[in-house]
């Protein structure tokens, strides 16, 4: 009798756990604008259409329009991990990026931290890893996040950045196809998927597939790639690295690859600090200050 009882009651605690269908998702600032760089938390769209990624704001001075440079943060393959994430800031390039004019969002991918909800870009396993799904799912969350910015009065429509961090950086070479009027330029911080396979330093999951994977998004590639990969990167190295940007280059993308020396003791993660930003800071500079194209003018 009492195991009919709890069955009757699934259905209704389903119900009570389950998300409102009806829930009202709503996007854009979702808290005051605070210390330093006017940081403020935003809630931006996602591909879950009921769920609002977390992001935040950093922007200059005045009321723009500002150019607008979107960070795609790194991931991982272990769900607690994923979960535990704290919100991305990447403070110190935020920072550079502000000082010369750019409103920068950081916007948290479905699947991490606060945001939650499923994990769209997962590669599945590491054998039979699919890099090419992975990354162009990566590449669709930035997008979301970037469309959604340009439609605000203090953002410029033209000329906007994408930088990406390892997973981040891969779907960012995965978003080298979009429109070259409206993104000027990607940046690349050892992009990658697969590296540490099983917590190992030096190991990838199926490099092969992910050199193949590089090269199909060389093939759709209309917008240049700088790409930046320390010497003591102990998930993708540097020659790896370069050989990843060769494919992608051989099949029609435009790349400039750097390879840095050491920075810190990890250099995978040079983008969050303040020696790894200065390392690259000369050709972040040269980046940011490329030629836009031209507008079309009416007859």
């Amino acid at each position: 009798m009492r195991l009919f009882n709890i069955l009757a009651l699934l259905p209704l605690l389903a119900l009570v756990t389950a998300s409102p269908l009806c829930a009202q998702v709503t996007f854009g600032a979702s808290g005051a604008e605070g210390e330093p760089f006017r940081r403020q938390e935003w809630r931006v769209p996602s591909p879950d259409a009921g769920i609002a990624a977390h992001a935040l704001l950093f922007r200059p001075a005045g009321a723009g329009p500002f150019r607008l440079a979107v960070i795609a943060h790194a991931s991982t393959q272990n769900t607690l991990r994923r979960a535990q994430m704290p919100q991305p800031e990447y403070r110190v390039l935020a920072a550079f990026l502000v000082s010369r004019g750019f409103a920068v969002l950081v916007p948290e991918r479905l699947g991490h931290g606060a945001t939650g909800g499923r994990y769209v870009e997962d590669q599945g396993g590491c054998d039979e890893a699919d890099y090419l799904h992975s990354g162009r799912a990566t590449a669709e969350e930035i997008s979301l996040a970037l469309d959604h910015l340009r439609k605000q009065d203090f953002i410029r429509k033209d000329a906007a950045i994408v930088i990406g961090h390892s997973a981040g950086g891969w779907g960012a070479l995965a978003f080298a196809n979009a429109d070259p009027k409206a993104i000027s330029a990607i940046i690349a911080f050892a992009p990658g998927r697969g590296g540490h396979a099983n917590d190992e330093p030096s190991r990838i999951c199926a490099p092969d597939a992910l050199l193949a994977a590089a090269t199909e998004f060389g093939k759709a590639a209309r917008i240049p790639v700088t790409w930046f990969v320390a010497s003591n990167d102990s998930y993708f190295a540097p020659a790896f690295s370069k050989s990843l940007a060769d494919a992608f280059r051989s099949a029609g993308g435009k790349v400039d690859f750097r390879a840095l020396p050491a920075v810190g003791t990890e250099g995978h993660w040079m983008i969050e600090t303040e020696a790894g930003v200065k390392a690259a800071g000369i050709e972040l500079e040269r980046t940011l200050n490329q030629p836009k194209p031209m507008a079309t003018k009416k007859p």
